[in-house]
């Protein structure tokens, strides 16, 4: 058989931009990742997905052009790779688009991705396939995560467990043992909370390298307010989101645990540093990633990291305290995969079941009935 090419397409809930990858197969045989893009969201853009996470006006045009708009990106990070490559759209067997996720309700069966599926593939001329989570949710499952059968299939080892750790803005685990099917959930918050208290007090995207929640201290009764969400303690297979983890929660949250000086939350309205208050939602990012794995794989000795959040020194100096010296932390580049293309080549891999006729959501995961071929395609 022949080797083809695809390209995966994510955009995750930090909603920051989105990436493309190419990657190399053969059939479902995984052999290389070949080439990355990244374009980042403009401001506006983002305040506009962001403001489709609550109800409001006219959402269904909205949404309608939104997704127009992040597919006419999607189709733009294609054509960069193409000319990265020299490839041209003929030599590309398909692209797996997974939108960007604006409502996740797997407690009502759906889950929305905003992508114009049509449009890319009449913009890339491209086979583009999209839609991913429907399936799975039809089947009874949460639509996620999907990643841990593309993580089994890359990542397992034949005589030890194995845990990938994924910190996007949500975070989330796919535990790999070497004997039985890979399964995962989401643990909560990864750098989504960070990322809106930064952009509420101080205006910037992020807290770059976590330089600022360096400078804070913990505060040990907000975080006992934070481990309290009910999140916590449902038994996995489970999965979340904005829709639970928000700014507006968090503000409901420092009022309650007597942070805040008044009943109007604003910069200016807190007894504390807020730098402390970001010190302890790293801790709290930290702290439910540990609960998560040590509920899940107690005694593994081996995490893999992938995802943005790797790149916040504090939040991994963290990680390595709390998780020493039982597990040891590595980045997934150590598997040869950049943790940086790890999610956008897995809607490639998805892409290419979806081709070849192969189950790929992962059942133990999501809590489907059954294994399905996820995904619907979209001829150029």
């Amino acid at each position: 058989m022949n080797s083809q090419y695809y390209i995966g397409i994510m955009s995750g809930t930090s909603m920051d931009g989105a990436d493309a990858v190419l990657i190399r197969m053969q059939g479902t045989q995984w052999q290389a990742a070949l080439a990355h893009a990244f374009i980042p969201f403009s401001d506006g853009l983002r305040r506009e997905l962001l403001a489709l996470q609550n109800t409001g006006n006219n959402e269904l045009h909205r949404s309608m052009i939104l997704a127009q708009q992040l597919s006419r990106l999607y189709a733009e990070a294609v054509r960069q790779l193409l000319d990265q490559t020299g490839l041209t759209p003929a030599d590309i067997t398909a692209i797996g688009c997974h939108g960007q996720t604006v409502r996740h309700a797997p407690e009502h069966a759906y889950s929305i991705q905003l992508a114009d599926l049509p449009l890319l593939a009449e913009l890339s001329g491209i086979f583009t396939i999209g839609d991913f989570r429907s399936r799975d949710l039809a089947a009874g499952g949460q639509g996620a995560p999907l990643v841990p059968a593309f993580h089994q299939a890359l990542f397992r080892h034949p005589e030890e467990t194995r845990v990938v750790l994924n910190i996007g803005g949500i975070s989330n685990i796919s535990i790999l043992p070497p004997d039985s099917d890979a399964f995962g959930f989401d643990t909560g918050p990864g750098n989504m909370l960070m990322d809106a208290w930064v952009q509420h007090i101080w205006h910037i995207p992020y807290d770059k390298n976590g330089e600022k929640a360096a400078q804070g201290k913990l505060l040990p009764a907000l975080l006992e307010r934070l481990l309290d969400h009910p999140y916590f303690t449902q038994p996995y297979p489970k999965s979340t989101g904005r829709e639970l983890f928000s700014l507006d929660w968090l503000q409901s949250r420092l009022k309650t645990a007597g942070f805040a000086k008044t009943s109007e939350t604003n910069a200016t309205d807190f007894s504390e540093r807020p730098e402390d208050v970001l010190a302890t939602l790293l801790h709290y990012t930290a702290r439910t990633i540990y609960d998560a794995v040590q509920q899940a794989a107690p005694g593994v000795k081996n995490l893999y990291i992938c995802g943005g959040g790797i790149r916040n020194h504090t939040l991994m100096q963290h990680l390595e305290h709390l998780f020493a010296p039982q597990t040891t932390l590595h980045s997934t580049a150590q598997l040869n995969l950049d943790p940086q293309w790890i999610e956008a080549a897995a809607f490639g891999w998805l892409a290419a079941c979806w081709i070849n006729r192969t189950p790929s959501n992962p059942p133990r995961a999501t809590g489907a009935h059954k294994a399905c071929i996820l995904g619907t395609g979209c001829y150029a």
